[in-house]
């Protein structure tokens, strides 16, 4: 009898992934042309925010009256403001506080979401109650009005100040969303197992319920980031931010407030609404392949997508490569 071969073909993937040892879900992010692409665009934004004091040509927030209102140019690659500052360094200056606050502002808000909505749908009793009226109140109050009517009130608007505010109105829906699927998990057999070995409640929520909800909480992490950094961006252009900070909101401000699209000078709003624009995007599309790859439906779908668009390329090509044997 032949000896059946069960050994794995060799393939520059599998090299790859001994190499370099990338971690599954990274490696499944990867696989996704959306996340792919979103992860590309936001690495690139990041390293843009990292490198930005060796890449900015001059003080983001110096003047200088011989530079004002210049237009894009090899010297000033995205021009300069009335006040003769170089936009370029604005906006790769601006990109670190911008990221930084939108990313701890989803750091915080995903956290609390997290430990709120889950530990509620997991105890039950009291908790769950009140964590339903909480989320309730704040799902209630219409956001945007809620942060103008703050941050008009508040008198330091620091980093930490904006982050903390942000944090607290955005995390009611996740928490709903969350504790929602936290309930659908809590009768499994291995919550059930766990309970029933004495593991305590912070061991299963932390250790079994958790890990078991990580792609809907990173989920909620880059949906939430990429709010805080809209959200922020509309407070600093109303005017109810730190105005004294280097960011795209601020940058957006102030030409506003110059007025500069009626002069003429259409640069100020142009490159820090393109730099906002195109880190959004980029995190949109890399929640867009999270849910793909977590949602068995949209997953489904989309290799329905890639099979007809396989088939029709095909079909063409097909077409083309017979006509063109028989013209030969």
């Amino acid at each position: 009898m032949a000896q059946l071969d069960l050994t794995l073909p060799s393939s520059p993937f599998v090299r790859a992934r001994g190499r370099f040892h990338l971690p599954g879900w990274l490696l499944l992010l990867l696989r996704n042309p959306k996340s792919r692409l979103g992860i590309l665009m936001v690495s690139f934004m990041v390293v843009v925010a990292l490198i930005a004091p060796l890449i900015s040509v001059s003080d983001p927030n110096a003047f200088s009256l011989l530079d004002a209102k210049q237009a894009p140019s090899w010297h000033h690659l995205f021009g300069t403001t009335d006040q003769g500052s170089d936009i370029f360094s604005q906006v790769v200056v601006g990109a670190r506080r911008s990221l930084l606050l939108g990313a701890t502002a989803g750091l915080v808000a995903t956290a609390v979401a997290a430990i709120l909505g889950i530990t509620a749908a997991y105890t039950g009793g009291i908790v769950d109650e009140v964590v339903n009226v909480l989320t309730n109140v704040f799902l209630t109050i219409p956001p945007i009005p809620l942060l103008v009517v703050i941050s008009a009130y508040l008198k330091a608007r620091g980093l930490w100040t904006m982050v903390f505010v942000i944090a607290a109105v955005l995390w009611a829906f996740e928490a709903r969303i969350l504790r929602g699927q936290a309930l659908s998990l809590r009768n499994r057999d291995f919550i059930l197992a766990a309970k029933s070995a004495g593991e305590s409640t912070p061991r299963i929520v932390f250790g079994e319920l958790m890990p078991n909800m990580i792609s809907r909480i990173a989920a909620a992490f880059v949906l939430i980031f990429y709010i805080a950094l809209l959200v922020d961006s509309g407070l600093e252009f109303l005017g109810l931010g730190d105005m004294s900070a280097t960011s795209w909101g601020v940058t957006i401000y102030w030409a506003q407030v110059n007025s500069t699209v009626l002069q003429g000078e259409w640069w100020p709003f142009l490159f820090p609404s393109a730099a906002l624009s195109f880190t959004v995007l980029g995190l949109v599309l890399l929640l867009a392949g999270i849910d793909e790859l977590s949602n068995p439906r949209l997953r489904d779908e989309g290799r329905r997508r890639g099979l007809l668009r396989r088939l029709l390329v095909g079909g063409l090509g097909g077409r083309r490569r017979s006509g063109a044997v028989e013209a030969a």
